[in-house]
């Protein structure tokens, strides 16, 4: 199958995707922080430098897109122009969300997923997902995570 939109409109628009500050990551922050929870952003001194750390809590909360990690929902699909490279890439990322889940845990913290598609759609619960995400944090359990 041919791209629909030429390559340099194409470069532009993968351009303009950034790992940090995405809007599923802004919203899960910005509903933590009225809920009165204080975190730290960006800390490089944990694996994989979790979306959100909360060191009261001992939890990190990684908010995943569901294209980037490849996720099994509805909004992630195998694109059909070079196929081999995206394949290698996901997969790349799957391997590296792995080891950082199993990094973080055994340094003792807490890892919780927010996968985009819980945040996205007609059927979305956010409010749900908050309250799940804030039972978690509450809780002891070492890991959470929450799809769509």
């Amino acid at each position: 199958m041919v791209d629909i939109v030429d390559s340099a409109t194409r470069s532009r628009m993968m351009s303009g995707i950034r790992g940090r500050n995405t809007k599923p990551e802004i919203l899960i922050r910005s509903l933590l922080h009225r809920q009165g929870f204080r975190f730290r952003l960006d800390v490089r001194d944990l694996p994989g430098r979790p979306d959100i750390v909360l060191p009261r809590y001992r939890a990190v909360v990684l908010v995943h897109g569901c294209f980037w990690h490849g996720h099994d929902c509805r909004l992630f699909k195998w694109p059909q122009t070079r196929p081999e490279f995206w394949r290698d890439k996901i997969g790349r990322n799957r391997t590296n969300d792995h080891k950082v889940r199993h990094a973080l845990l055994a340094g003792g913290w807490r890892v919780a997923v927010v996968w985009e598609c819980a945040l996205r759609g007609a059927n979305r619960d956010i409010e749900g997902v908050l309250q799940r995400l804030v039972e978690w944090l509450r809780s002891e359990e070492p890991e959470f995570e929450e799809r769509g």
